[in-house]
C-alpha cells in the first residue's frame, strides 16, 4: 500500500441556491454541457438540475455546487464535500 495526495487543480465552480437557476444554466450551457431542469415537487419553488456528467445524469439540489472540472466535463457536488476539497484562488 502507498498513500498518495490529490494534485492542486483548478476549476470553475457556482453554487445552486436555489433562486439562482439561470446564472446555473447559463454557466452550464456556456461550458457545453447539458442539463434539464424541474421544479421541485413539494414546495414548488426551486428547480432540481439534473446535469449530464461522465457518469450519466446526476441530480444537483439547492446548496449544491457545479463544477466544471479541468476536462470541461460538469458535474454536481454537495456543499460538506466541495468545501473539503477546494479553496478559493481568487476574490
Amino acid at each position: 500500500m502507498a498513500r498518495y495526495r490529490k494534485k492542486p487543480v483548478e476549476v470553475d465552480a457556482v453554487q445552486f441556491t436555489g433562486g439562482n437557476s439561470v446564472q446555473v444554466a447559463q454557466f452550464i450551457t456556456d461550458g457545453g454541457g447539458s442539463f434539464r431542469a424541474e421544479t421541485h415537487p413539494t414546495d414548488g419553488k426551486h428547480d432540481i438540475f439534473y446535469i449530464r456528467t461522465l457518469e450519466g445524469e446526476m441530480q444537483a439540489v439547492d446548496g449544491y455546487w457545479i463544477i466544471r472540472g479541468v476536462e470541461g466535463e460538469f458535474y454536481p457536488c454537495r456543499d460538506d464535500i466541495f468545501c473539503a476539497t477546494y479553496e478559493a484562488v481568487d476574490g
